[in-house]
């Protein structure tokens, strides 16, 4: 329970279908995260955003359990999205997932075909085949849309996220303005709550205003009132030189 928690914090750091301009675009950075279960620390991820030789984009995410937790259950996660911009939107072409769990594997690949309208999703020796919809998202892609969404002003509402053969929709709604305290010191945020539908926990997450909102800290409250929280660790870009706890 305790691992699949930390893991579920993965989908809500940083969802929307905003037409945009190059400029729009998040500064590339690479930013690293602790994992806590209540006030223990149970792992940390790596997240990095960058541009590739051919001129398309990638968002990286690694993450895995550490310390005493890692003895009791390694847990290694790798996600990649691979995505451009197409009729001025963020529009997935790939992405890849492969989770280790123990003695366990599982993979999954989404692959984006706009010029035959199609998603194809593998997961292990399973396949689905859905319609693409303008503004769909990935798993990844839609955290680092909602950063570009709040750059120009915009709350998000709804997003279309492809995962798992189907199409999920996610709900954000702003709550406030918060000072958020991190190892990196205080900074000013806008606080959302995020809700996926048929889900009932209670998640928020902070973004930072500094930092061309990347989430900074995220929390989910679970069924038995455990609370899971990720908070930043360290930051390179989005005008901060290796800043490190």
């Amino acid at each position: 329970m305790l691992v699949k928690t930390h893991l579920f914090l993965l989908y809500l750091l940083f969802s929307t279908s905003t037409c945009l301009a190059n400029d729009e675009i998040p500064a590339f950075f690479e930013a690293n995260y602790t994992l806590y279960s209540n006030d223990t620390q149970v792992g940390m991820m790596e997240r990095r955003f960058y541009q590739l030789e051919n001129g398309q984009y990638s968002f990286r995410s690694e993450s895995k359990t550490t310390g005493f937790i890692a003895l009791i259950k390694k847990v290694h996660i790798l996600e990649e999205s691979t995505w451009d911009i197409i009729d001025s939107y963020f529009t997935p072409l790939n992405y890849t997932y492969h989770h280790i769990k123990g003695k366990k594997e599982r993979n999954a690949e989404i692959n984006f075909n706009w010029d035959k309208q199609q998603i194809t999703n593998r997961v292990n020796e399973s396949t689905w085949h859905m319609q693409t919809q303008k503004g769909i998202q990935d798993k990844l892609l839609y955290q680092l849309t909602i950063m570009s969404d709040l750059m120009t002003g915009q709350v998000p509402e709804s997003y279309a996220i492809a995962d798992g053969g189907k199409i999920k929709q996610y709900s954000f709604k702003r709550i406030a303005d918060e000072t958020v305290s991190t190892p990196l010191g205080d900074f000013k945020t806008i606080k959302l709550s995020l809700h996926k539908k048929n889900k009932k926990q209670e998640n928020f997450l902070w973004c930072a205003y500094d930092l061309n909102f990347l989430p900074i800290k995220v929390t989910s409250t679970e069924k038995d009132d455990r609370l899971s929280t990720a908070i930043i660790k360290s930051i390179k870009g989005l005008g901060k030189k290796n800043n490190e706890s």
